[in-house]
């Protein structure tokens, strides 16, 4: 029995999506993931980075509540640039591409409705 190139087509479209639709969230957990590391490293001594923790720092906030301040898409242009505002002691530091789309992955993945 033959499928004919239209059956085949159809077929493999399929089998795409069903890899795809398996293989993007881990892609996607994996990509906050290393959002979560660059910001415990980077940013978890002075803000709450996590559900429930508290900033130490009184001028810094939650990463959970940021969506409450602006979009968080707005993060991007900041990271790219070096972020040299938020509290007056924070240290500037410039994201690469890939860190920047992996923190707002995590920071999205916090926001609180």
């Amino acid at each position: 029995m033959s499928i004919g190139s239209h059956g085949r087509r159809l077929w493999v479209s399929a089998l795409a999506a069903v890899l795809l639709g398996s293989v993007l969230p881990a892609l996607a957990d994996g990509v906050t993931e290393h959002g979560k590391a660059l910001v415990e490293v980077n940013c978890a001594r002075c803000h709450a980075i996590g559900e429930t923790d508290k900033s130490s720092h009184p001028d810094a906030p939650a990463f959970r509540t940021l969506s409450k301040r602006y979009p968080i898409t707005d993060l991007e242009e900041a990271l790219a640039e070096g972020i040299s505002t938020g509290h007056p002691d924070m240290p500037e530091w410039v994201a690469s591409p890939d860190q920047i789309e992996a923190i707002i992955a995590y920071i999205s993945s916090l926001q609180q409705p």
